[in-house]
């Protein structure tokens, strides 16, 4: 599933061909993906000119003139792809997806929704498992709507750090793995990037989640240590465009490369990547997820 660096890795290469754009028509190919979309959706942005683009946890924000957001949420295997007018191959500033016969193009049976752009330019989502979903939402409502209402800060903004963390996780006695993919605890982490930012904190994923926070009004160790990993982790994936493991891809359609920089992620088995250490990575499942670690150096 894409996580906060993916979808804002979308975001980012969709921002030049829509922002301060016109959607000309919105095509909804389907009634519903996850969930039906809106009464009007197609009708009420049709016509409307998109001020911004924003990214809220693992969500898509679409800001629209009439002050309203498009919300989009990519699920498991939700994409956007951005094809240029008929007959342009570039579009000097703007992230295009070269044609090709795998590309989606707006016609494909997952092609779902067509965002026709000013100009030519089309957008198209397409998601073949349909877990993804859109919302329409009134920009005075959005943040207390049922999508972003009760989340916590985001792992590589101004609201995150040690303290805040440790408050988060105070007394709570599941695994510090669980808690971490609790958005309510922090916002956009998901699977990939915390068995990451836990093995280059030296945290076990097994370790209760109370004993990073600690007692005390000041954070412990284990929290000024994790909280600026986090952060790390995060922003490194941003900047390799996220990573790509199965369906996921960039909105110019080249994929993510931060899979290569994982140093304990899906290498179970493999030898610790630390110096001196002789362990092999070890695999376990923790809420139905699958929790890679170092028995020797992760405590």
């Amino acid at each position: 599933m894409p996580e906060l660096p993916e979808v804002e890795t979308v975001r980012r290469g969709l921002e030049p061909s829509m922002a301060g754009r016109v959607i000309d028509r919105l095509e909804v190919r389907r009634p519903n993906l996850r969930f039906p979309f809106p009464k009007g959706f197609a009708r009420k942005v049709s016509g409307q000119k998109v001020t911004s683009l924003s990214r809220r946890a693992k969500y898509l924000l679409i800001h629209l003139e009439s002050g309203h957001v498009l919300l989009s949420h990519l699920g498991m295997s939700g994409r956007f792809t951005i094809c240029p007018p008929d007959g342009v191959e570039n579009v000097p500033g703007v992230f295009t997806h070269q044609a090709s016969t795998a590309a989606p193009d707006g016609t494909g049976k997952h092609d779902h929704v067509v965002f026709h752009m000013e100009g030519g330019t089309r957008i198209v989502y397409s998601d073949h498992r349909r877990f993804g979903y859109m919302d329409l939402i009134a920009e005075d409502a959005l943040a207390q709507s049922k999508h972003l209402v009760g989340l916590g800060p985001e792992p590589n903004g101004n609201e995150f750090s040690a303290t805040g963390l440790a408050d988060a996780l105070r007394g709570k006695k599941t695994p510090i793995k669980s808690a971490l993919l609790d958005q309510r605890v922090v916002a956009g982490l998901g699977n990939i990037y915390v068995c990451e930012a836990l093995y280059r904190a030296r945290i076990s994923p097994k370790r209760t989640a109370a004993t990073i926070a600690g007692k005390g009004p000041k954070p412990p160790l284990r929290a000024e240590r994790l909280a600026p990993i986090i952060r790390d982790v995060i922003n490194e994936a941003i900047e390799a465009g996220g990573s790509t493991l199965r369906d996921y891809a960039q909105a110019d359609g080249e994929l993510g490369y931060f899979q290569h920089s994982f140093q304990i992620y899906g290498r179970e088995g493999e030898a610790c990547l630390t110096k001196g250490c002789t362990a092999r990575v070890a695999r376990i499942v923790q809420s139905g997820r699958s929790s890679f670690y170092c028995p020797s150096c992760q405590r």
